[in-house]
């Protein structure tokens, strides 16, 4: 018999291709996607089962399919479609993985955890360290958002290893993820016609494929091959950075430097509008950006990203075509910020 994977958050694009991509697997028999709604996309030969990893009802998933190995991608920073705002990304979040591990913990067939974590852990401030190591602090812990939900996460994680020291735990901290099929905050943000920045600040930014992303998930929820070790804490990005204005410029979008009360002004405004949700914590890191260093996922984890940063950035560039975007949401958009920023700039003086 092959393996039963249970793979959470399935109604996602990234997650549905990941279900998809492990039924390609020799190794694997079944492939169960989880998700609060049914997903959109096909899920090839796989099953799929509606349910919400906030309920206790989960126990009861993982007791009658007798999963081996659970992949939990269930963790984002907003929440899919109509599903609620900010409070439910959370619950999701936390509560969620709450419920998740308290029901691997209660099923004794489950023999290993893969968990899509997320850079963010590191948070973004000026004092960090240039590069940040698995092993390394952050100079101050997230204060909220989606960043503060990976630190408990994470936390819970850490728990529930030592409750079961028979499974093999993996957590992946991934870099921003980008592709032609992205649809992260952050990608909305570089799809807007103009990109609010600080001024007087170009941030490093990492990125990690799509592609990448869904290889080192099947890597990590796979039986290790000789010398390395599916088990641990990585760190997950493309080689090399780019400087927030080599994005623009590779986008074609013109920059808007703007001083940091009337960033963190207009970001709500964008939020309001349902243009994008420009969260605090995504001001912060296209502040002072985030670095992390990826020897681990080579030499531990044995996986090596077919898409640098660079790579990657241009390919997600290329899926939002040339330039601009259409001139009518120019205008609207540019004729919204010219509404608001005198409005914004008086607050501030």
């Amino acid at each position: 018999m092959g393996k039963v994977v249970l793979v959470t958050g399935a109604a996602r694009q990234l997650g549905g291709r990941y279900v998809r991509r492990l039924q390609r697997d020799p190794d694997v028999d079944r492939v169960i996607g989880v998700d609060a709604v049914p997903p959109e996309h096909h899920l090839g030969g796989a099953e799929f089962l509606k349910a919400d990893i906030r309920h206790p009802a989960i126990a009861k998933v993982l007791a009658e399919t007798g999963v081996d190995t659970v992949v939990h991608m269930d963790i984002h920073g907003t929440p899919l479609g109509s599903r609620g705002g900010r409070s439910t990304a959370k619950e999701t979040n936390v509560i969620g993985t709450m419920q998740l591990l308290g029901a691997c913990q209660k099923a004794p067939h489950v023999k290993r955890l893969v968990v899509k974590s997320s850079a963010s852990v590191y948070g973004s401030a000026p004092r960090d360290p240039a590069v940040f190591t698995e092993t390394i602090s952050p100079k101050s812990l997230p204060s909220g958002g989606f960043a503060k939900d990976v630190v408990e996460v994470e936390g819970y994680v850490r728990g529930f290893a030592r409750r079961r020291p028979d499974v093999a735990v993996c957590v992946l901290r991934f870099a921003n993820i980008l592709g032609p099929c992205a649809d992260s905050p952050l990608a909305e943000y570089f799809s807007l016609p103009v990109l609010p920045t600080v001024l007087g600040y170009d941030p490093r930014l990492q990125f990690v494929h799509e592609e990448d992303a869904i290889e080192v998930l099947r890597i990590a929820a796979a039986e290790p091959r000789r010398g390395t070790l599916n088990s641990g804490t990585f760190n997950i990005a493309g080689d090399g950075v780019l400087l927030l204005s080599q994005c623009s410029r590779r986008l074609g979008r013109p920059t808007l430097p703007l001083l940091l009360p009337t960033v963190t002004w207009a970001g709500s405004m964008l939020r309001s509008l349902g243009i994008t949700d420009f969260s605090p914590e995504q001001i912060r890191m296209l502040t002072h950006g985030r670095v992390v260093r990826t020897t681990q996922m080579r030499e531990t984890l044995g996986f090596e990203p077919a898409y640098t940063t660079a790579e990657t950035f241009a390919e997600f560039a290329r899926s939002r075509g040339p330039g601009l975007l259409p001139p009518e949401t120019v205008s609207r958009t540019v004729d919204r910020l010219a509404a608001l920023l005198p409005a914004a700039s008086a607050q501030t003086q």
